[in-house]
């Protein structure tokens, strides 16, 4: 964040030959200069690039307001909060007033009684573009008051009258003044308040009690919506769907590598996960979103994986814990915890009560095969089935240590595990035994070697 300009005064403002712009003309005007000049307005955002994002980019363009129609966990709370970006830094209010007007354009009886008291020394103060963005989560119990405003008692008791405008205590819309306005989940409005928001979507004045303040409130408005909600807790009204300029629908990434750089953006790891556990987890998140046994209308979250990812890495930092480990990585066995642990954020099909553990299983294994596929294809490992079918077991757990799993490995394999290793550009020990417990449960996988499970405790023969 840079320094606030120190220009103080409306008649210093003027001399600097600044000049006022409407809120929409600044949002398009930055975003026009930052496609120009190559830059990511969107930093962040994954998977969006040639689908939502160029249809977002022409709704601002063109000056609408914006509903954003999605599942759960498709990031459209994350794309709202972009847009704060594409404010102007540092902008200029009126000191103290309660709407952040321009000094040039004062809009509440108070603001111009000032500014025409004042003149040129009518005094002004600078807001940051975060404070221009507000947000609201749409809950049933949302009031007009919230939202738009209501009458304020205390201030009536001072002894002004009702139908003075300066007894009115505004609501987040107005406040939001030269800014954006956010509602999150906007059918869970009770239908009475959506109509509250018909006047400042259209006419960009506000009613409040009864009477109507001119106010021309300068705001964008974007709300997010679940297209399931129209039916199952709410529904946008038709009259208000109207406003809104555009409807964009998001969606989950189509490609396994922006589903892997959410992981990796959001996920708050306590420990180290190797880059082919994450695409594990990323693999396992995208079956289950075309797997007949869970229920797509609430689709299958980001978070999930996200959660997966974090889930794995507490085990692994667990384990290091416990057995005295320099450094915590996770390994193949962590993966089985996580998806424990996970079930209850997915919704089953009713037909599948009762196999929810058989259908996360089944999932699990599919996507550590393709992974194991993907980046171990091409390396021989018959080295090491031959050791197992001469006898060797290989031993590993949620308390094996990696240590302790690399010593019992058969020493005739070495050349493989060290193919393996720069394959997977493992060096240290927690790496290593995280690369070779991958490719042990390929060969399971694949029905090479067997598994057996006793506790705590897995052995490969």
């Amino acid at each position: 964040m840079s320094d606030a300009p120190t220009i103080a005064t409306v008649g210093q403002l003027r001399a600097a030959g600044h000049e006022a712009k409407g809120l929409r003309a600044e949002i398009r005007d930055n975003l026009l200069a930052a496609v120009a000049a190559g830059a990511d307005p969107w930093p962040g955002l994954h998977g969006f690039d040639d689908t939502v994002l160029p249809q977002l980019e022409r709704a601002l363009i063109a000056g609408h307001d914006v509903v954003l129609l999605g599942e759960r966990g498709q990031g459209k709370t994350r794309l709202l909060r972009t847009l704060v970006g594409l404010l102007d830094e540092w902008t200029p209010v009126i000191a103290g007033s309660e709407l952040g007007e321009h000094p040039y354009e004062p809009i509440t009886a108070a603001s111009r009684r000032l500014a025409d008291e004042l003149g040129d020394d009518l005094p002004i103060s600078w807001r940051h573009r975060d404070d221009r963005y507000a947000e609201k989560l749409a809950t049933p119990d949302t009031s007009v008051a919230d939202l738009v405003g209501d009458v304020d008692p205390i201030k009536v008791a001072q002894g002004r009258s009702l139908g003075d405008p300066e007894t009115i205590h505004y609501g987040l819309i107005p406040r939001a003044h030269r800014g954006i306005v956010a509602i999150n989940e906007l059918p869970d409005l009770a239908e009475r308040i959506q109509v509250s928001m018909l006047n400042v979507m259209e006419e960009r004045d506000i009613q409040i009690r009864g009477y109507v303040l001119r106010l021309p409130l300068d705001v964008l408005v974007v709300a997010s919506a679940n297209p399931e909600d129209y039916t199952n807790r709410g529904r946008i009204i038709t009259p208000l769907k109207d406003r809104f300029g555009a409807q964009i629908r998001t969606h989950y990434p189509t490609d396994l590598a922006d589903e892997v750089a959410v992981i990796e953006q959001e996920a708050n790891l306590v420990a180290q996960v190797p880059q082919p556990l994450v695409q594990v987890l990323a693999r396992l998140t995208r079956a289950l979103r075309e797997s007949p046994s869970i229920d797509q209308r609430s689709g299958v979250s980001a978070r999930f994986a996200i959660a997966g990812a974090e889930t794995v890495a507490a085990a692994a930092a667990h384990r290091a814990a416990r057995q005295g480990e320099p450094q915590a990585v996770a390994r193949v066995v962590d993966l089985e915890a996580a998806v424990a642990v996970l079930r209850g954020k997915l919704e089953f099909e009713s037909g599948e009560e009762g196999r929810e553990a058989e259908v996360l299983g089944y999932l699990l294994r599919t996507a550590t095969a393709a992974t194991v596929r993907e980046v171990l294809g091409g390396v021989d490992l018959a080295a090491i089935v031959t050791a197992i079918e001469d006898g060797a077991l290989i031993s590993t757990g949620e308390q094996v240590s990696a240590r302790e799993f690399l010593d019992g490995l058969p020493r005739i394999a070495r050349p493989t595990y060290v193919e393996i290793w720069d394959r997977l550009e493992a060096t240290d020990d927690g790496h290593r035994a995280s690369a070779v417990e991958l490719a042990l449960e390929g060969l399971y996988l694949a029905r090479r070697i067997s598994k057996g499970t006793d506790g705590a405790q897995t052995v490969y023969g």
